[in-house]
């Protein structure tokens, strides 16, 4: 074959149709649309791309393009072959004229182009006469897909009176055809509902405001868009969108009593504070923007006050200042609302205000007695006769028919009782005497009732101060000790004295300091007045003797300035030392103080000397009868012949410690002998009162006792947490005789012999005297 030898590619068209789209996609019988004008080629293949059209029905295959070679004698050598993408099932191709058919459906928005492949071969050889080639089959869009909004539900908010061409909000609808061929997907928005508020651009979905709208007729709109594709043409699919539209509120109007004229009452004994009434007004913006403010204007403002309340906006009418029936019972007052956030765009409509009138009527109440004054200051000077006036107080009943005033003093069960009021004119007096230096100041409570209620009561203060006069001499402040040397020299400062005064004086104390004139030591003191309330005593002399005299007692004149001056005389003592020209003080009392005794000191050292050696005596005789009661009775020999004594010192552990020790404990270690008939004492003291003295603190088992207690002390975790110091003091295990008694014993007294207590000595001489009278009278 020759390589010049072409396999063209012709595709046959049933119809031909013009190449506009609109006339291309306005009937649905195409079945190829025409070729595109850039040809193909690739190793002598030529080749054009081919078009099926999708959604076409039709109960035979549709043709849409023929394969054919120049080779091709069409005698039937030629086999054309298609493989590739949907060869067989979607596309099939006849083997002897190369005449390609659609067997089904094609849809575009699911897989838009096929490649296959085609060849030819001979039938003969079974070569190809032609290389393999690759063409595409594109499937050419139809009008078949809604538009869709996937957006909504759609809401917007705008705000109420925007002008017209505001934008609102923009819905958007998509459309599953192919946009880059024909008006399948080419879409056009319409208002269906909404006119004549609102508006929609056709190409861009946006709506707009195509009215002004106010929010307080209608707040919400209910707007229908549709979406059309093929521009709107006849046979065009469509879909539509619901776009809730609400006004947001501005404020836009002002507030309006919905009263011109409010009547309120309030009694006159209404406390500061109480609510009066309330005022309301509306506004028909919401939020904010209906937030107000209330004043009062006019000349009332300082009687009654108005707050906002927030929530309700209710305007809240409280009593300033209290009101009196008697003295006005009407007010009227003018009340404001204001906006209290303002839009400027709306002011030249007019000011966001509005004003109304209210009316308040006080009401009479049958009010308590009213002082003309809440405090009184009185004054009284001290030392004023019982029943002297201090003052009046004055109280009235406010109401029209002026009840008359009974007035009291309210007294404590505790104070005593200085002053009087007359119930009937309010006169203050005192019941007796007062006395300033006591108490300057007195607090009284003033009641005034109304007789004919006497639940109205009410209460004054009334505040006494009690004026001085010059009623107390003047004085030391203190006892004075003042003492002067033997040896002291004329004109010597001993002493420094000043005074007090209980009185008040306006213009400050001043004192005069002198000696009296019975004063017969003048010579041996003088005083001397600093002028600044003190003053000097000065020894008139040189030289004292307190064997002459001991002491001297100065008589000192003091003098006030008050009017009139008052004066008194103050004894001051002085001492006469044993000193040269220092004074000692502790000296000086100790020897005032012997002096007062009436002893010298010879006589007092006598005194301690005899008071010491009879002390010294005392407790030499204590100490010898303590060192006689601590002798034993028995020798040291036969102490072994004791009973155990066990001395021991322990603290204790408290309440719960019930145990110290147990000296049965200690007995049983021991080793204790069977007693014994006393028929045979008499042979066998002597080897048991040897042995007796084997057993002491010496021995074996009482340390091997006391090991064994140590132990039991360190290892118990039962013992109280101190350390316990215990003594014991072993005096021997008894008498291995046995007992005297013959309790025990198997045999009389009658048979028992006493005669070997006559051999222990001169302790047992009265015991044996009294076993032999015994047996004597038994005998």
């Amino acid at each position: 074959m020759n390589s010049s030898v072409l396999l063209r590619l012709v595709v046959m068209l049933v119809q031909l149709w013009p190449c506009s789209p609109s006339t291309q996609n306005s009937s649905p019988q195409n079945t190829v649309q025409s070729f595109t004008p850039a040809r193909r080629v690739k190793r002598g293949w030529l080749w054009e791309p081919l078009f099926a059209t999708e959604e076409q029905i039709s109960p035979h295959p549709v043709y849409i393009g023929q394969l054919k070679s120049d080779l091709d004698k069409q005698d039937g050598n030629l086999k054309y072959i298609l493989t590739g993408e949907g060869a067989g099932s979607f596309f099939v191709i006849d083997e002897y004229n190369g005449k390609i058919y659609v067997t089904q459906k094609l849809d575009r928005e699911k897989k838009p182009f096929y490649t296959l492949r085609a060849q030819a071969i001979n039938r003969s050889t079974q070569l190809p006469v032609e290389p393999e080639s690759e063409f595409i089959i594109k499937v050419r869009d139809v009008n078949d897909n809604e538009p869709q909004f996937l957006d909504g539900p759609y809401v917007a908010t705008v705000p109420e009176m925007s002008p017209e061409g505001t934008s609102v909000t923009q819905v958007t609808a998509t459309d599953a055809d192919d946009p880059s061929y024909g008006n399948g997907a080419r879409l056009i928005y319409s208002l269906v509902e909404g006119q004549p508020y609102f508006s929609v651009e056709p190409t861009t979905g946006v709506i707009r405001m195509a009215s002004q709208m106010d929010r307080e007729t209608k707040d919400q709109y209910l707007v229908i868009i549709q979406a059309k594709d093929m521009v709107g043409q006849p046979g065009a699919f469509s879909a539509t969108a619901t776009v809730t539209i609400n006004l947001s509120d501005i404020n836009d109007n002002p507030p309006e009593f919905q009263q011109r004229l409010y009547y309120m009452s309030v009694s006159e004994e209404a406390p500061v504070g109480t609510t009066v009434g309330k005022v309301f007004a509306e506004d028909r913006d919401i939020g904010e923007n209906a937030a107000m403010d209330y004043f009062i204007e006019a000349d009332s403002s300082d009687v009654f006050n108005i707050i906002t309340n927030n929530e309700t906006q209710e305007g809240i009418i409280l009593l300033k200042k209290r009101v009196d029936y008697e003295s006005k019972r009407r007010y009227s007052i003018q009340v404001k609302a204001v906006n209290r956030y303002i839009d400027e765009r709306f002011l030249k409509e007019g000011p966001f205000e509005d004003t109304t009138i209210v009316k308040i009527n006080v009401e009479d109440a049958d009010e308590p007695p009213v002082f003309t004054l809440e405090n009184y200051v009185m004054e009284i000077v001290e030392g004023a006769m019982r029943g002297a006036l201090v003052g009046v107080v004055t109280a009235r009943d406010p109401d029209d028919d002026e009840s008359p005033v009974r007035y009291s003093i309210v007294h404590s069960s505790h104070l005593k009782r200085l002053f009087s009021i007359n119930e009937h004119n309010g006169a203050i007096i005192t019941t007796e005497p007062l006395d300033r230096e006591i108490a300057s100041w007195h607090n009284i409570t003033v009641t005034a009732t109304e007789t004919r209620n006497p639940e109205k009561i009410s209460e004054a203060n009334v505040y006494v101060q009690v004026l001085d006069v010059n009623d107390n001499a003047p004085e030391f402040p203190k006892n004075y000790e003042t003492f002067v040397c033997e040896y002291a020299v004329s004109g010597q400062l001993i002493q420094n004295i000043s005074a007090v005064d209980q009185d008040d004086s306006g213009e400050g104390h001043h004192f005069y300091f002198s000696l009296a004139q019975e004063d017969s030591n003048s010579s041996h003191f003088t005083v001397k007045d600093n002028q600044d309330n003190t003053a000097g005593i000065f020894t008139g002399k040189s030289g004292f003797s307190r064997q002459e005299q001991f002491y001297f007692y100065l008589p000192i004149l003091i003098e006030d300035n008050g009017t009139p001056p008052l004066t008194s005389t103050n004894t001051l003592t002085v001492t006469v030392c044993d000193c040269d020209t220092e004074v000692n003080t502790f000296y000086c009392r100790y020897g005032a103080f012997m002096y007062s005794l009436g002893l010298s000191t010879e006589a007092l050292v006598a005194v301690l000397a005899c008071t010491l050696i009879f002390l010294v005596f005392f407790l030499a005789i204590a100490t010898i009868r303590q060192q006689q009661q601590k002798k034993a009775p028995f020798s040291e020999k036969m102490e072994e012949f004791r009973e155990n004594i066990v001395s021991y010192d322990d603290e204790g552990g408290g309440e719960e410690d019930t145990e110290a020790f147990d000296i049965s404990a200690l007995r049983t270690r021991t080793v204790m002998r069977t007693h014994k008939p006393r028929k045979k004492v008499a042979s066998e003291i002597q080897s048991l009162y040897r042995q007796s003295l084997q057993v002491g603190p010496d021995s074996e088992i009482f340390r091997q006792f006391i090991s064994e207690k140590l132990e039991e002390a360190n290892t118990d975790p039962s013992v109280p947490p101190y350390d316990s110091l215990q003594t014991y003091a072993f005096e021997g295990t008894g008498s291995l005789a046995g007992s005297l008694s013959s309790l025990g014993s198997n045999s009389s007294d009658m048979d028992q012999s006493y005669d070997y207590l006559a051999d222990w000595g001169p302790h047992f001489k009265q015991l044996a005297s009294m076993y032999s009278s015994c047996r004597t009278v038994g005998d």
